[in-house]
């Protein structure tokens, strides 16, 4: 959410000169836990159940919603994959991409480190009970996944959309691919919220960058990264 987030707190700054918005990355798990310990007064979370409240976070808001897109090395042939198909990758058992398509590699498979908003959400829309293999490469963004992938032609990596560059492929899943129209409907498969996170009571100066987010304005310039909510 960091580039929405940078384009959101210029905008915003650019009306309310008295105002300094200062974006930091690090990931969900590090942003809840410092607005919990008062080191930040907003959080970024790309990851949580809808209708759940982070026990750290006492007032989620919703801002927008995001897709999961599977991608792989331009050169990889694989017209498409099923969710089984990806949970059976990503559990080490299949060790062929040719088994689904591919070329005849082992697939290197790309996960990413604890406390990402988007492992979460790839690992309970995909996974479910089931755990990645170790021998899994973890990366510490989605640029670098992007940049492992397009560079390996039997890598197999997961990024939010708002990542997507013309480096990597997406591949279909269930025959669906990531477009706003597909989110929007939940006609893709591995869509998650986006929220903005922050202490109870909200002071004020927080309130109004909130307000802002979800404003048409606000609205407008999450467009250019996400699929916004109104």
């Amino acid at each position: 959410m960091t580039a929405a987030l940078d384009d959101l707190a210029q905008t915003y700054e650019a009306s309310h000169p008295n105002v300094l918005v200062d974006v930091r990355g690090g990931g969900s798990a590090i942003g809840l836990e410092e607005v919990k310990n008062g080191a930040a007064d907003v959080a970024a979370v790309s990851w949580q159940a809808a209708g759940q409240t982070p026990p750290t976070c006492a007032h989620a808001l919703p801002v927008a919603r995001d897709a999961i897109a599977i991608v792989v090395n331009p050169h990889n042939p694989a017209p498409g994959l099923t969710l089984l198909q990806i949970r059976a990758i990503y559990r080490g058992e299949t060790l062929d991409w040719a088994a689904v398509g591919g070329p005849a590699e082992e697939p290197l498979i790309i996960s990413r480190e604890d406390g990402s908003g988007t492992r979460q959400a790839f690992e309970a829309l995909v996974m479910g009970n089931d755990r990645v293999t170790l021998n899994a490469l973890v990366m510490p963004g989605s640029q670098a996944v992007v940049d492992y992938v397009a560079g390996h032609r039997a890598a197999l990596g997961y990024v939010s959309q708002a990542a997507l560059t013309d480096a990597v492929r997406v591949v279909p899943i269930e025959g669906m691919t990531p477009t706003a129209a597909n989110v929007r409907t939940g006609a893709y498969h591995l869509i998650r919220p986006l929220y903005l996170c922050a202490p109870e009571p909200v002071p004020v100066a927080t309130q109004g960058f909130l307000d802002f987010a979800l404003s048409p304005a606000g609205q407008t310039v999450i467009a250019r990264h996400h699929v916004p909510l109104r």
